[in-house]
């Protein structure tokens, strides 16, 4: 308004003077509507485009948040929060809202007003997550096939994606290896059974996106043990600087009271973050065209950032990326270069077919050039596990990862997606790379896998660990492993420090429940077969026991990170079973989960299992639930047990 006075003042003294000049009050007043036009448009340009800057930070319940889109609602001004969940966004002034965007939560709309500082915490939503899983899977039935490997099919005609820039409706292609479950064994046949450990828990979070997707998930895609061991557990560390210590607790087995329930406890020793040893990490990411959904390449880029936030100055980090070809988009980076590794990983985009071979074999050769002689040598793959292009049999790949390994290069297996998931394959990399596999199915998850459990993740510090039992014939008449199908070992192979094995992280817990059926209890698994005719069956030598009280012993070998040969420690069982009851929240909790996997699976081998019991049981078992994984748990059994009845109504019609 000031300046308008100035202005006509000014023009007044102008057009004055011209008038006593002789100019024609006509021409004179053209001049001035011709001026005044000008200062109004000029004056409303400077009002629009008048611009101020916001910033803020956005949390959820447990911390900052990287990655979250900002946006101006009506435009396509937007930011993203860096790796401190920290953002700043300039816009107009007459911008009314700003919207916050994140994988697997809720989308919030925040109205500006005179605010300069928006802070903003988002809420978890598993709606957005079944929404995703039902439109991927359209009316999707499950069925059965036979052979090695068990592949989900189903068309989905009303949802249409992108691969290749061309249109194509969903095809459900998802493989799982086959499993045949462990079996009871006659402890006076076979006395030993010999396993590798495994703390991948893969299976579980995609049994969860099966069930948060309204369907009961195919057997095979149900490990049990990784159901298992994803849960962590209150188990005692290790002491006199032991990697590994083993624990043990018996009881009745809930499903069959006549039975005994043996639960074997692995803990590993924690190291603090600040002394874990330097990392040279190697991201291979998939940017095929199969990766460009929302909870695919989008997922993957918010849960690097948040693994990226973890790291440390004396870390590195390099980036190669395969889709029709493979190449480097950040050669290696130090860890504390947060901006620089970030700004890399914002500018992957998908699309093209998957050259998966090419990209590893680049992956660990990047990661040889700059090997960490003491370090924490690792390639960390992100993919749907679609390899079509190039070397790209499991057999090939488990050569070029084990050949790897010994080079002292590990490999971790992250996994996104669904339609063509590829978890049969995915399993065996990261099998054969001595590393970790773990399925992304929400952003909480990538959480829990790359922040709450980062040096677990990461960070090795036992090799090669093998659990070998010998059951007391007098004290146990069968018994059998619960899960770990793909893991077990011929028992010559505990001994032989060449045969590979499972690794254990920094702070990892193991655990492995036998179920066992006592001396003089009738079942129906031991079996029996007619006295042999030409020969009488020779006791097994040392396993003679009729006045002792042990049931079992169990041996473990570990090798340290960098050693070849492994050391054994032993724990004796003796047969002095505690009443369920009177059991730790621990042994019910993953009695629960072992009994919930066997319904899923429908085993033959689960008796008088039921969801009512097993969620009668995880509720007894949920204890001291800080993050909030067992409740969860408890609610996933309650919808699975609805959906049990949905497809035995169906099956009736």
């Amino acid at each position: 308004m000031v300046l308008q006075n100035k202005f006509f003042k000014w023009l007044m003294e102008i057009c004055i003077p011209l008038h006593h000049a002789g100019i024609k009050t006509k021409q004179i007043m053209k001049h001035i509507v011709f001026i005044a036009l000008m200062l109004i448009g000029l004056t409303g340009y400077s009002q629009v485009n008048k611009t101020r800057t916001i910033s803020g930070t956005v949390n959820d319940e447990k911390s900052a948040l990287p990655g979250v889109s900002v946006t101006v609602e009506g435009t396509r001004v937007r930011t993203q929060t860096n790796a401190q969940g920290h953002y700043t966004i300039n816009l107009s002034d007459t911008s009314k809202r700003l919207v916050f965007s994140f994988v697997g939560y809720k989308t919030q709309t925040i109205r500006i007003g005179k605010k300069t500082v928006i802070n903003v915490k988002l809420e978890a939503s598993s709606n957005v997550l079944s929404e995703v899983v039902v439109v991927g899977y359209g009316a999707q039935k499950r069925v059965s096939i036979t052979g090695s490997v068990s592949t989900v099919r189903a068309s989905a005609p009303n949802t249409v994606g992108y691969y290749d820039n061309k249109a194509y409706d969903h095809i459900n292609t998802e493989s799982y290896k086959g499993i045949t479950e462990n079996g009871f064994h006659v402890a006076s046949n076979n006395p030993l059974s010999t396993f590798s450990v495994d703390v991948d828990a893969a299976s579980y979070s995609n049994v969860r996106r099966f069930i948060n997707g309204g369907q009961i998930p195919p057997a095979d895609a149900v490990r049990i043990e990784e159901m298992i061991n994803y849960f962590s557990y209150n188990l005692p560390c290790p002491t006199n600087n032991d990697p590994v210590a083993i624990h043990t607790e018996l009881t009745s087995a809930p499903w069959n009271t006549n039975h005994r329930l043996l639960r074997i406890g692995l803990k590993a020793r924690t190291i603090p973050t600040e002394n874990l040893p330097a990392s040279n990490l190697v991201f291979l990411i998939d940017v095929s065209g199969s990766m460009s959904a929302e909870n695919k390449l989008p997922l993957v880029k918010s849960s690097m950032k948040m693994l990226v936030n973890q790291l440390r100055a004396k870390d590195k980090v390099s980036i190669v990326v395969y889709a029709g070809a493979a190449g480097i988009v950040l050669q290696p980076t130090a860890g504390d270069k947060k901006a620089t590794i970030n700004n890399a990983i914002d500018n992957l985009e998908a699309g093209g077919s998957t050259a998966g071979g090419e990209g590893i074999k680049l992956a660990y050769k990047v990661a040889h050039e700059n090997l960490m002689k003491d370090g924490n040598n690792r390639v960390i793959l992100a993919t749907d596990g679609d390899f079509n292009v190039g070397a790209s049999s499991d057999d090939d790949m488990e050569k070029l990862i084990a050949k790897q390994r010994e080079g002292g290069v590990f490999l971790s297996v992250l996994g996104y997606g669904m339609g063509n998931y590829k978890d049969s394959k995915m399993e065996t990399l990261a099998d054969k790379g001595n590393g970790n596999y773990a399925y992304i199915d929400n952003i909480t998850e990538a959480r829990k896998t790359l922040v709450s459990e980062f040096g677990g993740t990461l960070f090795t510090v036992a090799k090669d660990v093998k659990l070998q039992l010998e059951f007391n014939p007098a004290k146990v008449q069968a018994y059998r492993l619960i899960g770990y199908e793909n893991r077990m070992l011929n028992k010559e192979d505990f001994n032989n420090d060449k045969k590979d094995a499972g690794d254990m992280g920094s702070g990892h817990t193991v655990t492995a429940l036998y179920e066992i059926v006592p001396v003089g209890v009738k079942d129906d698994y031991s079996g029996s077969v007619d006295p042999l005719k030409y020969q009488k069956p020779a006791a097994p030598k040392g396993m003679i026991n009729t006045g002792s009280g042990e049931m079992l012993t169990i041996k473990f070998r570990y090798k340290q990170p960098n050693s070849g040969k492994s050391a054994l420690s032993q724990a004796v069982v003796n047969d002095v079973p505690v009443d369920f009851a009177k059991t730790s929240v621990d042994m019910k909790f993953a009695s629960a989960v072992a009994e919930f996997g066997m319904l899923l699976r429908d085993s033959p081998y689960k008796q008088q299992a039921s969801y009512a019991h097993a969620i009668k049981t995880a509720r007894a078992g949920k204890g001291n639930d800080d993050e909030g994984y067992r409740a969860e748990f408890i609610k996933l059994a309650e919808s699975a047990r609805l959906l049990a009845k949905e497809e035995q109504v169906a099956d009736a019609k």
